[in-house]
C-alpha cells in the first residue's frame, strides 16, 4: 500500500517499481479483455514518454484463422481498433501510476514478429526520468 504524501495524495512509485506497476497494470488490462497476454512486456520512461513493449501476444483462433486466408491486415486492424476502444482505460492506467498529465495516446500492432507498442505521451516530464533536447 502505498503512503499518503500531503494533501490526501498517495505516494508515486519512481524508476524500476513505477516501471515494472505500469508493465504489470497494461499487461493484466490486455489478459483481462483480450483474453491472453504477452509473452514478455517491458516498460521505457523518458522524460514525457512511456512506452510499453509487448512481445508475443499470441493470436486467438479467430485472428490465426484470418492470417491462415490471406489477410493478415485485417488482423493489425483488429488489434487496432481494440486499442482505440481501450485507449481511455490505457490512459487512466498510466495518468494513477504517473499523474494526472497524459496528453496522447498511441498503439501500433505488428504481426511477424508479434509486437505491440503503447505509447503515452504527457504534458510533463515524468519524476525521476529525464532526456536532453538538443537545438
Amino acid at each position: 500500500m502505498e503512503k499518503p504524501q500531503g494533501e490526501g495524495r498517495p505516494a508515486r512509485r519512481g524508476g524500476g517499481k513505477l516501471l515494472e506497476a505500469i508493465t504489470n497494470r497494461i499487461v493484466a488490462i490486455l489478459r483481462e479483455r483480450y483474453g491472453r497476454g504477452p509473452v514478455g512486456a517491458k516498460t521505457y520512461v523518458l522524460d514525457d514518454i512511456v512506452l510499453v513493449v509487448m512481445r508475443g501476444s499470441g493470436f486467438t483462433a479467430l485472428e490465426q484463422t484470418i492470417m491462415e486466408s490471406g489477410d493478415p491486415g485485417r488482423v493489425v486492424e483488429m488489434r487496432e481498433n481494440f486499442q482505440d476502444m481501450m485507449a481511455a482505460r490505457y490512459t487512466q492506467t498510466i495518468e494513477e501510476l504517473t499523474g494526472p498529465n497524459a496528453l496522447a495516446f498511441l498503439s501500433q500492432a505488428h504481426l511477424h514478429p508479434d509486437i505491440t507498442t503503447e505509447t503515452f505521451s504527457s504534458t510533463d516530464p515524468i519524476e525521476g526520468f529525464g532526456s536532453i533536447e538538443m537545438t
